[in-house]
């Protein structure tokens, strides 16, 4: 592994071709925050994708391009005198240093559930009327309802035993079919909201990621069926004109691999 005095030269050097590119490159001169945005965005998705696969050559690689982006966002804020990436770790560090008084202070904690009950209690100490605040509002779905239950659990708002996030699952499954009984569309997708909500609830009771948990599922899913479409291309049979049982018998040659 590299010396600290190395990955500071490594730094360093990022810096100076930031420097370089924003002023020379017609591509990186144009850019602003606004237009980096969705870039940096998927970028995070294709980490995630290389944590996932467990690819630590690619987690390193798309680990660059996000500190990249975090880098370009600096050089635009020194440029109106907002911001420059001293002020960036600068922030980061005092916010880190408050946050973990278990750490740099003389507060005592006994585990990891302490340690988020105190980061959530700080947080509203410092101004944020609410502990879900925190929460993006562009955060997809799924996401979002995990960083909900996690929030709110920090604050003690939480369930005692995981038998009973089960039966609030079941719960909210037999409203789903009383409403689909209904026919009403609008409480239909409601009560499929809640059970969805109640899902991701008894993932976290079972130390599951549910958006972890479905990317795999989804991952699974794509494999088996490029390889149904595979041996259908073989057999010279487009899918459209197979049958389900014919399909079938592909599908569990996928199941098995």
């Amino acid at each position: 592994m590299n010396t600290r005095q190395q990955q500071l030269d490594a730094f360093g050097r990022l810096l100076d071709i930031m420097d370089d590119l924003r002023a020379k490159c017609p591509w990186d001169k144009k850019q602003t925050l606004q237009t980096l945005r969705h870039l940096t965005i998927e970028e995070t998705y294709e980490l995630g994708d290389a944590i996932l696969d467990n690819d630590l050559s690619e987690v390193k690689k798309e680990l660059g391009d996000l500190l990249l982006h975090i880098v370009f966002y600096a050089k635009i804020g020194s440029e109106t005198n907002d911001f420059d990436i001293a002020d960036v770790c600068t922030e980061i560090c005092e916010k880190l240093i408050h946050r973990h008084p278990h750490i740099y202070g003389d507060v005592e904690v006994k585990d990891e559930e302490e340690v988020k009950q105190n980061w959530e209690k700080l947080k509203l100490k410092e101004g944020k009327k609410s502990v879900l605040e925190g929460v993006p509002k562009s955060l997809p779905a799924l996401v979002k309802a995990s960083r909900i239950q996690d929030k709110v659990k920090g604050v003690g708002f939480d369930w005692e035993e995981p038998h009973q996030v089960w039966d609030k699952v079941q719960e909210e499954l037999e409203e789903l079919q009383e409403e689909i009984k209904s026919g009403d569309q609008n409480k239909i997708e409601g009560e499929f909201g809640d059970v969805l909500f109640s899902m991701i609830n008894y993932a976290r009771f079972l130390n599951v990621n549910p958006e972890d948990a479905l990317e795999r599922t989804n991952k699974k899913f794509i494999k088996r069926f490029q390889y149904l479409e595979s041996k259908a291309s073989e057999i010279g049979k487009p899918l459209s004109d197979m049958t389900l049982a014919e399909m079938d018998v592909f599908w569990n040659e996928a199941k098995k691999l």
